[in-house]
């Protein structure tokens, strides 16, 4: 030992020794617990055959307001104006921007709601062509969190925790279920580029966490350079490539034969991937095979790369090509002022595309294996943040209800789950957590949420943390 301290070499051969032996055990363990999960080990860890094999989440960044589309409240037109009663309050948290205020002033959606469909749903006018879809859509009115902020809201509904540094669930799902298409990520981003940016976006939201980085999100970006660094260099061929990455492998290999460090293999993955990437990514984004009724069916935004309409279709494509986590995300909800005049574009934007993707779906046979979510962080207060005017309102975070939509995969359609008072303010039936939510989706997909985890600094993770529970109301 003395000899050992006395001569760095010989320090640093013991030290590489014991560390691969460290890696080697955990290596061993590692990829008996990954090939349990994989799709040919599904049955060790899924409690029932699934419903669903991919997710789309049509992620609407900043918190839209229920009152103004889905949670018809015709009450608050006879208490327009009055001030919201400490009883509907009962002391909850108010954000900085309205603790101030010296009074609370309840107000009535200036937009007019109709019952559509078989199911007789509630929907504003603000969203005429979701309304022809409502029979296919189950509406979960009860949803809820603890934040009340953006930033560890929406941290907290992409990966069950409010704090960063959490796998996102586009990426558990990855771990957990692995690939159907080899040529392309399992799970792919995209971002609108026709919205508002009010709020940040980070790519934290969809990143692996603690998880192997072949498990993050990889965004699709608009244009004629979809991935970044993906095309081969000028006078750079694929044979170029496919010869230097033949050769970074036998590297890699003596690497991972000597350290028996995974994250050699992760590299691995990621390199190869890459190279198949450059066939399949530009297939997936030419969407110059689409036929005109498409574009008709999506919207004139379809034809203009990276608006959200353009990204639900390719949505769509990538669904056809079994990528397992496709998540889409359009800022712009965050309506503290001026409501009226600034969520009517954001629902123009959004409304066509959204009830398209759910028809196009469905018309390909799709939407019976495939989720379909659309919903924000949170939802919006019933008082006004700020002086109530005639022409002008605002409405402030609130975290305690607010309405997503799911359908497919599993999902009944022609539904309402979960009730607030006449208020909007509280739940009186049916609540739903964000980790309920979670573990309903995973369910579908055949996972058993309390077995899907990973350990790390000794801990075993998940992605419903240490609660969740099913909401077998709302499965087929």
């Amino acid at each position: 030992m003395n000899k050992e301290k006395n001569n760095p070499a010989l320090l640093l051969r013991s030290y590489l020794s014991r560390r691969a032996f460290l890696s080697s055990s955990a290596q061993g363990i590692g990829s008996m617990a990954l090939a349990a999960l994989l799709p040919s080990g599904i049955g060790q860890f899924s409690p029932v055959i699934p419903k669903a094999k991919r997710i789309i989440y049509l992620c609407q960044s900043g918190g839209p307001s229920q009152f103004e589309l889905f949670d018809y409240k015709p009450l608050l037109s006879k208490w327009h104006g009055s001030e919201l009663p400490a009883s509907i309050r009962g002391g909850q948290r108010l954000t900085a921007m309205s603790a101030g205020q010296s009074s609370l002033p309840v107000v009535q959606s200036p937009f007019k709601f109709n019952q559509y469909g078989k199911s007789g749903a509630w929907v504003s006018d603000l969203m005429p062509y979701t309304s022809k879809v409502v029979d296919d859509l189950c509406f979960i009115k009860s949803m809820y969190t603890e934040q009340i902020n953006h930033d560890p809201a929406l941290t907290f509904l992409q990966t069950g925790h409010q704090l960063a540094g959490r796998p996102s669930m586009g990426s558990w799902l990855s771990y957990g279920l692995g690939s159907e298409n080899e040529n392309l990520p399992s799970f792919v981003v995209l971002v609108s580029n026709n919205a508002p940016n009010d709020q940040p976006l980070y790519a934290r939201l969809w990143g692996n966490g603690f998880l192997p980085s072949r498990y993050q999100g990889v965004q699709l970006r608009a244009g004629s350079d979809p991935v970044l660094y993906l095309k081969n260099p000028e006078g750079y061929e694929s044979t170029d490539r496919r010869k230097m990455l033949d050769a970074l492998n036998d590297l890699l290999h003596a690497q991972m034969d000597r350290f028996k460090d995974p994250s050699i293999q992760d590299k691995m993955a990621s390199y190869e991937m890459a190279f198949r990437m450059q066939t399949s990514v530009p297939e997936v984004t030419d969407i110059s095979d689409e036929p005109d009724s498409i574009f008709e069916l999506y919207g004139k935004d379809a034809r203009t790369p990276g608006t959200y309409a353009a990204n639900c279709l390719m949505a769509r494509r990538l669904a056809e090509r079994n990528v397992r986590f496709i998540q889409l995300y359009h800022q712009g909800w965050d309506n503290h002022n001026s409501l009226q005049s600034a969520i009517k574009p954001q629902a123009k934007a959004t409304d066509q595309a959204s009830a398209a993707l759910i028809t196009d779906l469905k018309q390909r046979g799709l939407l019976d294996d495939t989720i379909v979510i659309w919903g924000g962080e949170f939802g919006r207060t019933v008082y006004s943040q700020g002086k109530l005017s005639a022409d002008n309102f605002g409405r402030d975070h609130h975290p305690k209800c607010f309405t997503t939509w799911v359908a497919g995969g599993g999902i009944k359609g022609g539904m309402d789950y979960g009730k607030t008072d006449d208020y909007g303010y509280n739940i009186v039936q049916d609540p739903v957590h964000v980790h309920d939510f979670h573990a309903t989706l995973l369910h579908l997909l055949g996972i058993d949420h309390e077995k899907l985890t990973y350990q790390f600094q000794g801990r075993r993770y998940r992605l419903t943390d240490v609660s969740g529970k099913i909401i077998n109301s709302i499965i087929a």
